[in-house]
């Protein structure tokens, strides 16, 4: 990392939703090296949580773990005002926080579609919400959607839906947030190395192939770089559409998904 790279977020203060593990620790990770001040937000992982701060101060930078489930929009408005009073302000949200589900339609009940919804698409609406009357001219937010928003896979219609959303916020409220000098743009990763993937991973196989094809043979006909994502390669997409390197883009979604087809 250039030394250019290094200071991109020098005096920048950032706050990650689902920070304690997988692409949301990453990115807590590189905006910190980049010099931010980062608030992470946890949902129940204390401990990993607690060790990811104790990581990031014995390098010499500044975090706090806050928990905060983002279903529920007052510990997210807790979250973020925790994050202001602890650092002084606000110049970045990160929202990394979802669950996955995989299911057929005959099998989807409402409690469902709530719990998903819920942390994949209200929550990232609200955190929004919560964030901007403290990001000044300059603030940039990045929501995660999914490869899944634009791609099918069989099961995957409701989280799929949760994430389409993403997009659709995302475009919107560019205009809105516009005005006030905000720039808000979302990442869709494809399969990328996380405990997530490594629960789910099978899931995204065509069923005609289960028992004949596991995931490592369909990264290989199926993306072109032939592998998933590290969730550091991934957060580097996060920082850009976090700097001022990305100051003229927003109500976009970048894919990074090692050009899956």
């Amino acid at each position: 990392m250039s030394s250019a790279q290094k200071a991109r977020f020098e005096g920048k203060v950032a706050v990650v939703t689902g920070g304690s593990r997988g692409i949301g620790a990453a990115v807590a990770r590189r905006l910190v090296q980049e010099g931010a001040a980062v608030a992470i937000g946890y949902r129940g992982n204390q401990e990993a949580a607690a060790a990811l701060v104790a990581e990031l101060g014995d390098g010499g930078g500044r975090a706090v773990a806050v928990q905060a489930d983002v279903a529920d929009p007052e510990q997210t408005g807790a979250l973020i005002e925790r994050a202001v009073a602890e650092f002084g302000r606000l110049d970045v949200l990160a929202s990394c926080a979802g669950i996955e589900h995989f299911d057929a339609l005959e099998n989807i009940t409402s409690a469902d579609f709530d719990r998903v919804f819920a942390v994949n698409t209200r929550g990232q609406l609200f955190a929004v919400q919560h964030a901007v009357p403290h990001l000044g001219a300059g603030g940039r937010i990045v929501l995660t959607s999914s490869v899944s928003a634009s791609k099918a896979f069989f099961g995957h219609t409701l989280y799929a839906a949760s994430k389409a959303a993403v997009e659709s916020m995302v475009l919107n409220l560019s205009a809105e947030l516009g005005r006030k000098g905000i720039a808000i743009n979302a990442i869709a990763p494809g399969g990328t190395a996380t405990d997530m993937a490594r629960e789910n991973g099978a899931s995204y196989l065509h069923p005609d192939l289960a028992g004949k094809q596991d995931l490592s043979e369909w990264l290989q006909v199926g993306v072109a770089l032939r592998r998933l994502a590290e969730p550091s390669e991934v957060a580097a997409g996060y920082a850009f559409l976090a700097s001022a390197d990305a100051a003229y883009m927003t109500g976009r979604t970048l894919q990074l998904d090692g050009g899956m087809f």
